[in-house]
């Protein structure tokens, strides 16, 4: 059997093809587990036998709630009252001036919404982050998941004081 000049010509080009096409092949990208996972055991009845199965449930650092993390800074109690419009009205003043271009209230942006924080974290924790980011990124493991979270853009310090801080965390409060 002899194989023609084209016929050559054509195995050559589909030989080069198989060879290029299988360096080519889109390859999944396997990223590491970046969130802690939280194992739940739940038990399945059989016809014939209790069967244990194990669900993994991925939870994002911005949904987890953690309410006994105060966070690593200046405040370590809070004592929060009712709600203080005064109070509420200065937060929102610095919300605004200093905030906004990274949150919006109640959704998420560049950093998370403050709509329902206080369901999440506690308030030592909040004004923790509020007046030393770089602290709470570099020593706080949940302020270095959220870091990983909203892709690597870290909180900027804005120097705010304790008060204007206690402001926003007011502000917070009344979303």
């Amino acid at each position: 059997m002899s194989i023609t000049t084209e016929g050559k010509y054509f195995l050559s080009i589909l030989i080069t093809c198989l060879i290029l096409g299988v360096g080519c092949v889109e390859k999944e990208e396997i990223k590491p587990d970046i969130y802690p996972t939280i194992i739940v055991d739940e038990e399945e009845e059989d016809d014939q036998e209790n069967l244990e199965t194990t669900t993994v449930v991925t939870v994002n650092a911005s949904e987890r709630i953690d309410l006994k993390n105060k966070g690593v800074g200046p405040i370590k109690t809070i004592t929060l009252e009712e709600i203080n419009p005064v109070l509420v009205t200065k937060g929102m003043e610095v919300f605004k001036v200093m905030c906004t271009a990274c949150h919006k209230p109640e959704k998420k942006f560049i950093g998370p919404a403050p709509k329902g924080i206080l369901k999440r974290r506690s308030p030592e924790w909040v004004m923790n982050m509020i007046l030393n980011p770089e602290n709470m990124i570099k020593n706080d493991s949940l302020a270095k998941e959220l870091l990983i979270e909203f892709n690597g853009a870290p909180m900027a310090n804005q120097n705010l004081t304790e008060e204007e801080a206690r402001a926003v965390l007011e502000y917070f409060r009344s979303l």
